[in-house]
C-alpha cells in the first residue's frame, strides 16, 4: 500500500527509544525527513544513527518534552532544517507508578507536565505549518489505561484520560484546516516503561519481575508483549494519506487486553 509520505517533516517526540524510536524508523523507511528528541546523548546518537541507515534525512536534538521552552527551540530547529512540519508523534514517558497514598503533589504536577502540558506545547508550535499548509497529522501516544484503568498507575489512568480529552477537542477544532489528530493506545509493549511497571507491580506483590511478566502476558488474549514494532504500524499509517478520514479516535494496540465493547 502506497502510504504517501515520502517527502513529508515527521517530528517524534521520544524518539530515542521504544516505540518513539519504532515510529520514527518507520517514518524514514517511507521517505519522511525525521526529527526526534531525547533527554539520554547516548541512546539519541544510537538512533540517529539506526535512522540515517535507513536513508533518509535525520535531525536529532536533546530536549526534554516536559520543558515547554525546550519544545518551541526543537519545532523551530525542525522547521530551520526541513522547511516545515507535516506530522507531529506526541510521545513522553509514562508517569511514575504508584497508587493513591504513596504519589505526592509534586508527582500529579509532574505528571500534568509530562502527560498533557508536553502535548499541548508541541502541538502549538507545530500548528503555524500544518495550518499554513493545510495539511497536518498530530499523533498522541497514549495508554490502554485510557479505557480500561491498570491497578498501580493511577497518574496515568487519570491524566490520560484529560489528555485524550483534549485530543478529542483538537481533532473537532482542527478538521477545517484538515489536520487530523488521533491516539493510539499501547497495551503491554516491550520497552524500558514496560519493564519499569513490571517492577513495580513485582515488588508490591513480592514477585520475581519474570513471574510477573508472565502472569500479565498470561492475561493477555494474545498471549505476548507487543513489540515496538506494532505499536509504530498504526502511528504510521494514522499519519499517512491513507488515515485521511479518521480524527479523533483512540485505537488500542493491545492484543485484545481490554474488553469493552467501545
Amino acid at each position: 500500500m502506497e502510504l504517501g509520505l515520502k517527502g513529508k517533516v515527521a517530528l517524534v517526540l521520544g524518539g530515542s527509544q521504544g516505540i518513539g524510536r519504532a515510529a520514527a524508523l518507520g517514518f524514514a523507511r517511507e521517505g519522511c525527513a525525521v526529527a526526534i528528541c531525547g533527554r539520554d546523548p547516548g541512546r539519541l546518537e544510537e538512533a540517529r544513527t539506526l535512522l540515517e541507515a535507513a536513508g533518509g534525512p535525520v535531525l536529532a536534538v536533546r530536549a526534554d518534552v516536559g520543558d515547554a521552552d525546550a519544545v518551541e527551540r526543537l519545532a523551530g530547529e525542525v522547521a530551520d532544517a526541513f522547511g516545515t512540519i507535516h506530522i507531529l508523534v506526541n510521545n513522553a514517558a509514562g508517569p511514575k507508578p504508584g497508587s493513591f497514598d504513596g504519589l505526592s503533589d509534586s508527582d500529579w504536577e509532574d505528571a500534568f507536565r509530562l502527560t498533557l502540558m508536553s502535548a499541548v506545547n508541541a502541538t502549538r508550535a507545530v500548528l503555524p505549518h500544518m495550518r499554513r499548509q493545510r495539511w497536518g497529522r498530530i499523533v498522541n501516544i497514549s495508554s490502554y489505561s485510557v479505557k480500561q484503568p491498570i491497578g498501580e498507575l493511577m497518574l496515568s489512568n487519570s491524566l490520560r484520560l484529560g489528555a485524550l480529552g483534549w485530543a478529542k477537542t483538537m481533532a473537532t477544532q482542527l478538521a477545517p484546516d484538515n489536520i487530523l489528530v488521533n491516539t493510539v493506545c499501547p497495551g503491554w509493549t516491550a520497552t524500558d516503561r514496560m519493564t519499569q511497571v513490571v517492577g513495580a507491580r513485582a515488588a508490591a506483590q513480592g514477585r520475581s519481575a519474570d513471574d510477573t511478566a508472565a502472569g500479565i502476558a498470561a492475561g493477555i488474549p494474545l498471549g505476548r508483549f507487543a513489540r515496538p514494532e506494532e505499536v509504530a504500524d498504526l502511528i504510521i499509517f494514522l499519519a499517512s494519506e491513507r488515515a485521511s478520514y479518521l480524527t479523533g479516535t483512540a485505537i488500542p494496540v493491545d492484543g485484545g487486553i481490554v474488553q469493552s465493547a467501545l
